[in-house]
């Protein structure tokens, strides 16, 4: 397929390299022209601006935030100026559910066609090609983009022809991932200030009843206190638990760890936290305890 990618951050540069690596016509757009460069010496064609990365059969967006998709859609050569009738735009993005449905209804006005298809998967887990999509859209439009999907993850989930219903499936995914992180750093403030091994504890959670990969992850960072570099930067955690909330708001369902996630984000936040990875409100029962 001819396709265009926007967006080289730590997710986006591996899940470009895989659509290179299956044979895939890729053209890339980034403001930071030395991650575009990298991709070009895989193959992968230079646009000079958003509007040239909007000209295939499909442009698939993977940026940090509410603002960032809005300038790549909505600004001056954005994709909903610069796609053809009957183009594809897939985000895969973490957005908030309002935007998902706004950009569903853009581009339908727009004779153009929408896929949210976020991604699970830290940024080792992109390079591999192993990412779980949770994709939603009109069967056809799905089935357009499955072969994209199919060389970016393992697994590809069909939550609904509704777009915006697969990033309320990854908004409440990021939430269970915080939820986790939050009670192993309790959980292991507890033992080490009994003064038990938080490493050895966290070998025996995830060698037991605890196997999962997001306790294996997460458990080797809080006991080991490794939280530079950020493979997933607290200010997105943040955000991520703070879409949640609003999109619970708006649904009517109550939903009290979330409202104490944001708190221990912002406290994370307050303290300069803003360049560590979002594991790092694991870390922060054990200062509440007094444990260096």
């Amino acid at each position: 397929m001819e396709v265009g990618f926007i967006g080289l951050g730590h997710m986006g540069a591996g899940m470009a390299t895989n659509l290179l690596k299956a044979g895939h016509d890729v053209t890339v757009y980034n403001r930071t022209r030395a991650k575009v460069e990298t991709l070009v010496t895989l193959g992968a064609k230079a646009a000079a601006n958003m509007s040239d990365a909007c000209h295939g059969d499909i442009v698939l967006t993977m940026l940090a935030n509410d603002e960032a998709v809005e300038d790549v859609v909505f600004g001056d050569g954005g994709a909903i100026h610069s796609l053809s009738v009957g183009a594809i735009h897939v985000s895969s993005s973490t957005i908030s559910v309002a935007l998902s449905e706004r950009l569903a209804a853009a581009h339908a006005k727009a004779g153009q066609r929408f896929v949210a298809a976020p991604v699970f998967g830290r940024p080792d887990v992109a390079a591999a090609g192993q990412l779980v999509v949770a994709a939603a859209g009109a069967p056809d439009d799905v089935k357009a983009v499955a072969p994209l999907l199919d060389a970016i993850g393992r697994h590809t989930f069909i939550v609904s022809e509704i777009p915006k219903f697969a990033n309320l499936v990854k908004l409440s995914g990021n939430f269970l991932f915080a939820s986790v992180i939050e009670s192993l750093g309790e959980a292991m403030a507890l033992i080490g200030k009994a003064g038990l091994d938080r490493r050895q504890y966290a070998d025996f959670l995830t060698s037991t009843l605890f196997g999962l990969p997001v306790y294996k992850v997460y458990g080797g960072l809080i006991a080991d206190g490794i939280f530079e570099p950020a493979a997933f930067a607290a200010p997105l955690g943040s955000k991520d638990i703070r879409l949640a909330l609003a999109a619970a708001e708006d649904l009517r369902v109550p939903m009290p760890i979330a409202s104490l996630l944001r708190d221990r984000f912002l406290t994370l936040l307050a303290s300069g936290g803003d360049k560590l990875d979002w594991s790092a409100i694991g870390g922060l029962a054990a200062k509440d305890a007094g444990l260096k």
